[in-house]
C-alpha cells in the first residue's frame, strides 16, 4: 500500500524559475503496515462514507454510526492525535497532512465498501457500538479494511 500526499503549491515565483521545485511527498514503503491509529481513522471514515451511501436504503445505519462514534470517542480522538503527531500535523495551519490523508481515505469508499453490503455494514456497525476496548476495534478494523473478503477454506473430513 502506498500513501502519497502532495504538499507542493504553485506560486508565480516557482512558475518563473528555471528549475521548478518538486512537490514534497510523503510516501509509505510498500511493505509498511498501517499503524493502529491509521486503522482506526480509516475504519471511522469508511463507516461514515458508506453510511452516507446507505442512508437511502432499508439498511440506513447512520444512527448506528453515531452510537459507534459516541461509544468510542476517546479511542477515535486518541488515534487522530497520534496520527497528527506521526504526520507532523500540529505545526501545519493549512489543514494538514491528516486532513489530506482523510480525504484520500474517504474517496476510496465513495463507491461503497469493496465486499460488504449496506446490510452487512449496518450489522457490523451495530456490533462495533457495543464492543469494549481499543484492541478489539483495531482487530475489527484490520479485517474490515482488507480489499478482499477473507478466504474461507473448507476442510474435507474422511
Amino acid at each position: 500500500m502506498t500513501l502519497a500526499c502532495g504538499l507542493g503549491a504553485a506560486t508565480p515565483a516557482l512558475a518563473q524559475s528555471a528549475v521548478p521545485e518538486a512537490p514534497h511527498t510523503v510516501v509509505a514503503p510498500p511493505t509498511a503496515r498501517p499503524s493502529e491509529a491509521q486503522k482506526l481513522r480509516r475504519m471511522d471514515i469508511m463507516l461514515m462514507v458508506t453510511g452516507l451511501r446507505c442512508r437511502t436504503t432499508a439498511d440506513d445505519f447512520m444512527e448506528d454510526y453515531g452510537k459507534f462514534t459516541s461509544s468510542h470517542m476517546s479511542e477515535l480522538n486518541e488515534a487522530n492525535a497520534q496520527l497528527r503527531a506521526e504526520l507532523g500535523d500540529a505545526a501545519d495551519a493549512s489543514g494538514g497532512p491528516l486532513d489530506r490523508m482523510s480525504v484520500v481515505m474517504a474517496n476510496e469508499y465513495g463507491g461503497g465498501h469493496p465486499w460488504l453490503s449496506c446490510h452487512q455494514l449496518r450489522s457490523i456497525t451495530q456490533g462495533l457500538a457495543t464492543v469494549q476496548g481499543r484492541a478489539t476495534l483495531v482487530e475489527v478494523a484490520g479485517q474490515l479494511l482488507e480489499r478482499q473478503p477473507p478466504i474461507l477454506m473448507a476442510l474435507a473430513m474422511r
